[in-house]
C-alpha cells in the first residue's frame, strides 16, 4: 500500500505541532501499534528531545504574541520536520521515493504552518488570552487525533486533513484584513521602542 496518504497527513500535521508528530509516531511505533514508523522516530533519545519541545510549545503556543514569535521562529522547522519525517516513513515502506515523500511532507507542512501562523495573527487582534488557549488546545487535539486516525486508517485521514488544510487557508485569507492589521501595530511597537531606545 502506498505511504502517499500518511506522508501527506504526517506533513499537514508537523506544520502545526512538528514534535507531537514525532512524540506520537515513536510511542506508536515503540509500543508496536504500528509497524510503519521507521527505527530512528522510536529511539529513545529522539522521543525524550520531541517531548521536551512538545512541552515547551504547549506553553508558548497559548500565550499571546509569544505564540506568533514561536511561529516565526518555526518557519524553517516545522517544514523540514516534516520533510524529514516523509522521508522516513518513505524508506520504512519503500512504495514511495524518499525525495518525493520529503517534497511531498515538507511542502504541506510549509502550507499547514503558514495557515497555523496566520490564524494566530489573527486571533492575537482580540484583546483576551482565552482564545489563544482554545485555539491551541484545538490544534494539540487535532494533531493528536489525525495521527492516530492515519496510523491505522491513512487514507480517511489524509482525506481529513487536506480539508482541513483548505478550510484554514480560505480562514486565512478571509482574516487578511485583521492580520494586515496586527501586523502594523507590531512594527508601530518596534518603531516606538527602537525610537525610545536611542533617547528620541
Amino acid at each position: 500500500m502506498s505511504v502517499l496518504p500518511l506522508v501527506f497527513t504526517s506533513g499537514w500535521a508537523s506544520g502545526v505541532n512538528a514534535y507531537a508528530v514525532i512524540l506520537l509516531f515513536g510511542v506508536f511505533g515503540a509500543t508496536g501499534v504500528s509497524d510503519q514508523v521507521p527505527e530512528s522516530l522510536q529511539r529513545t533519545d529522539v522521543m525524550i528531545v520531541a517531548g521536551v519541545l512538545f512541552l515547551c510549545e504547549a506553553v508558548a503556543d497559548k500565550i499571546p504574541y509569544v505564540d506568533s514569535i514561536w511561529d516565526s521562529v518555526h518557519t524553517v522547522i516545522r517544514p523540514v520536520a516534516g520533510a524529514v519525517v516523509a522521508a522516513l516513513l518513505a524508506g520504512q515502506s519503500g512504495s514511495l521515493p524518499e525525495i518525493a515523500a520529503a517534497a511531498v511532507g515538507g511542502s504541506t507542512a510549509l502550507l499547514s504552518h503558514l495557515v497555523k501562523a496566520g490564524t494566530r495573527m489573527a486571533v492575537n487582534t482580540s484583546p483576551e488570552p482565552f482564545s489563544n488557549i482554545g485555539v491551541s488546545l484545538a490544534e494539540d487535539l487535532g494533531v493528536a487525533g489525525i495521527i492516530s486516525f492515519a496510523v491505522f486508517n491513512p487514507v480517511a485521514a489524509a482525506v481529513i486533513a487536506g480539508t482541513l488544510l483548505a478550510l484554514g487557508i480560505v480562514t486565512v485569507v478571509f482574516l487578511a484584513a485583521r492580520i494586515r492589521s496586527f501586523l502594523r501595530r507590531r512594527a508601530r511597537r518596534r518603531e516606538e521602542k527602537r525610537l525610545a531606545g536611542a533617547g528620541v
